[in-house]
């Protein structure tokens, strides 16, 4: 028999779904591709219509909905915690989304597709973290390490996974967590929104680690390989901290209390100049993570007896932390999801599911597993656009023979042109990985201007990342390793850091996504043909959208290259040239 089983992250940022039909992923997409609303949080009721026609079922023939979340999980810490430390109504916010949770089938039943009839599985936060990374990892055993903000009471989890089994056996509890601690000094430094933690990770190579005393007195390392936060720098605890979870854009409050001003000194507004300071408390915060990060990973390796780890939860998009695993502990190999946060859980509570049942693992070994179009849809687009697209100065031209259309695209790059490249699958999880890509010349020292000026428009402390061809990684980066997500950062090696200078951050390294011929073999051959004109393997990959999700369809590819200056814009077979 069949069986299908729909994954969820719901009512919570990043919402997400994906499907899985007797062990394989179908379909898996994040609700903000659909709704056009970064990290959109709720019921994610596009992306669960999208998984299940891509599927070809509706909710009658779906045999088990697994949900990321479980109300049930740690109660009895809840409960002791409510009772001991604070008014129950500082956890309400919390407890009224998981009923929200309880309630999800009559959500599913509003969607028009059918009755859902069958079993609903509530799956820990951090044990659909844990399997979400080594289900899909092409890992036989591992050490499993989820680090997080909170989930079911927790923030962070490790344990065995081994087989077709997962084993749980550590968890850190509410209050005390690393990605709450990330989250804080972010807001601290200026950057309030949801997911900004990445701008202090970009911003943090400016500085230098000198207030890595005071992080030290913000969080402690415990014994057992664990950490704890001093309380007092912080309000989460204590404070009722206003969360928005439904329907839109989510946000936190403020977590970080006055007396972090009294350590660290005035915080910074958002619209304040960025300091020396600001650059410092930013490096010595990342310092503090990856002290804390790898005094756990040390800890267990003796523990565990095993040579590969798996990363997941939100601090698991720490890539420079990451891309250190090898370096500084003791692991050997390393497997990340390419949604290793919050969105990875729908991954993740599935799997669970699908352990349970028998199935053969989800092995994940790339991340093309979103909405696709045919030339014919392409086609039509262009169609009924021709008017607007020649009024913008642009001509149209059809390319069928794959290695030409490589070949035009590689030459448009190395004459310094920006391009957007839309092909295939969209991606599953925040990166864009060469099938929803803008690409540039890596050669280029002023090609991060040129894509802030004509399209990007963020914040010049960030870094652009380089696609490489997986066989050229040694010669070009002091590691090798295959990192098929864009989820570890290597440092790149010193002789060729002057010939790639728009990909390489100020401290010399880059966070690199290798790429397969196997794999996405179009985005292979385009590098190829670049490599044929400069010599060099890689190309400049950023997100294919702009201050905006990622685009998902050929008309968000088209508006997003008509109201830019982007130069020319590959779709499928189809080239749209601004001259």
């Amino acid at each position: 028999m069949t069986q299908t089983i729909l994954g969820l992250n719901a009512y919570h940022g990043d919402s997400s779904a994906c499907l899985l039909i007797d062990g394989r992923i179908v379909a898996a997409a994040e609700e903000e591709r659909f709704r056009r609303i970064k990290h959109w949080a709720g019921f994610p009721a596009e992306a669960i219509s999208w998984c299940l026609r891509e599927g070809g079922i509706g909710l009658a023939q779906l045999n088990h909905v697994a949900v990321n979340s479980d109300p049930a999980a740690n109660l009895a810490d809840k409960a002791l915690y409510a009772l001991t430390h604070a008014p129950l109504r500082l956890l309400s916010d919390r407890f009224a989304n998981q009923k929200k949770r309880i309630d999800i089938a009559d959500d599913l039943n509003e969607l028009g597709l059918g009755q859902f009839t069958g079993s609903l599985h509530r799956i820990e936060h951090h044990l659909a973290h844990l399997a979400s990374a080594y289900y899909c990892s092409p890992f036989a055993r591992a050490l499993c390490v989820s680090v997080d903000g909170f989930g079911d009471f927790a923030s962070g989890a490790w344990g065995l996974g081994d087989g077709n089994t997962i084993r749980l056996d550590e968890r850190v509890k509410f209050p005390h967590s690393l990605g709450a601690f990330y989250q804080a000094i972010t807001q601290f430094l200026g950057f309030p929104h949801y997911g900004d933690e990445y701008k202090m990770m970009g911003l943090a190579p400016y500085g230098e680690p000198n207030h890595l005393d005071a992080m030290r007195q913000i969080v402690r390392l415990r014994a057992d390989g664990g950490y704890a936060l001093e309380l007092k720098y912080f309000r989460h605890h204590r404070e009722k901290i206003a969360y928005q979870w439904t329907a839109g854009s989510p946000s936190v409050g403020e977590l970080f209390a006055d007396s972090l001003e009294q350590l660290l000194g005035p915080r910074r507004a958002s619209d304040e100049p960025l300091s020396q300071r600001h650059k410092d408390i930013a490096r010595s915060a990342q310092a503090m993570y990856e002290e804390a990060f790898f005094h756990l990973l040390n800890t267990l390796h003796p523990q565990y007896g095993t040579d590969d780890v798996v990363i997941a939860g939100g601090c698991g998009m720490n890539s420079v932390a990451n891309g250190k695993i090898v370096r500084r502990s003791a692991f050997k190999q390393v497997y990340i999801q390419s949604a290793a946060g919050d969105a990875g859980g729908a991954i993740g509570a599935a799997a669970v599911v699908n352990a349970r049942l028998g199935l053969p693992r989800p092995l994940m070994p790339h991340a093309y597993l979103g909405p696709h179009f045919s030339s014919a849809e392409i086609a039509e687009l262009l169609e009924a656009r021709k008017t607007e697209i020649a009024e913008a100065g642009c001509t149209v031209s059809h390319c069928e023979d794959e290695a030409l259309l490589c070949e035009k695209t590689a030459q448009a790059i190395a004459r310094g042109e920006v391009i957007g490249w839309f092909q295939g699958a969209l991606e599953w999880g925040p990166r864009a990985l060469g099938n929803r890509s803008i690409v540039c010349d890596p050669r280029r020292a002023d090609m991060k201007d040129i894509l802030n000026l004509k399209i990007k428009r963020r914040e010049s402390f960030r870094p652009f990342a380089p696609s490489v061809l997986r066989e050229a990684v040694p010669e070009w980066f002091e590691e090798d390793a295959d990192v098929p997500f864009m989820m570890q950062v290597f440092q790149i090696r010193a002789e060729k850091r002057a010939l790639i200078p728009a990909v390489t951050h100020v401290d010399g390294s880059g966070r690199l996504q290798t790429v397969e011929r196997a794999h996405n073999p179009r985005y292979y051959r385009l590098i190829l043909a670049f490599q044929a004109l400069s010599g060099v393997p890689m190309v400049l990959n950023t997100s294919f959208n702009e201050n905006e999700p990622v685009v998902l369809r050929p008309v968000e590819a088209l508006n997003c290259f008509l109201r830019t200056k982007m130069d020319l814009l590959v779709l499928g077979d189809w080239l749209v040239q601004r001259h």
